[in-house]
């Protein structure tokens, strides 16, 4: 494996920093705002339904996830609720919007260790202004050999990416938390995938388990990563 990857791509929410915490917090406040008509974890239901039938619409990120509380509110309270109901959700949003980067531990001694040696890209998915806000914030923009805002995580897309990176699949490896995003489709192209479990991961995200493949590799912690790719 050290012989033969030169690319070494990172997940950024819940990979390098902190993400889905922030959003269940604002589900939680957005479901209490609801109670009057349903029971929280029948509006967390409804939104959830709401952000899948949208994702082809909106994309990952806060905007699109704004956009599914506000029309999951309107067919919950079936448009009777309060108009400054409206005000209060858009408040939301934008909270979650500015909140701050919070890296998790490990993740730019990992970097560090890794630069140099490798060619070192950040693909995520999510909306490109708010990754963008948040890479920048984060001070690990100068790591990144190339930043990829990724519209979505299939094989199509990664394989996109390597074209642009001029890398084969044998030569790139994958490093997140999410099985589905990261994990699945880069060794259905013969890739490297290092999965990095996070204690919470969005439902739409959740895979019921992580497969056996002589490419694959399980990590408990991202500093873990290290010892099998430094020469």
């Amino acid at each position: 494996m050290k012989n033969k990857i030169k690319v070494v791509a990172f997940d950024a929410d819940d990979t390098l920093w902190v993400n889905e915490p922030y959003f269940q917090e604002t589900e939680r406040r957005f479901c209490a705002l609801l109670e009057d008509f349903l029971p929280p974890h029948s509006v967390s239901q409804e939104l959830l339904k709401t952000e899948t039938d949208n994702l082809r619409l909106y994309g990952y990120g806060i905007k699109g996830f704004t956009l599914c509380m506000l029309e999951t509110a309107y067919r919950v309270s079936d448009g009777t609720a309060h108009p400054r109901l409206t005000d209060d959700v858009i408040r939301l949003g934008r909270e979650l919007l500015l909140k701050p980067v919070e890296l998790l531990e490990g993740a730019e001694e990992v970097l560090d260790a890794l630069q140099g040696e490798y060619r070192l890209v950040l693909a995520t998915k999510g909306d490109l202004l708010d990754q963008e806000r948040k890479l920048k914030q984060s001070g690990l923009e100068g790591y990144f050999h190339h930043v990829e805002v990724m519209s979505g995580k299939e094989a199509a897309d990664y394989q996109k990416l390597l074209k642009r990176l001029d890398c084969v699949p044998d030569k790139f490896m994958m490093v997140g938390n999410s099985v589905k995003s990261d994990v699945l489709p880069v060794l259905e192209l013969q890739g490297y995938a290092a999965h990095v479990p996070f204690h919470t991961t969005w439902a739409h995200e959740q895979h019921e388990h992580t497969p056996e493949h002589p490419n694959l590799v399980r990590l408990n912690a991202i500093q873990e990563i290290v010892p099998y790719l430094i020469r």
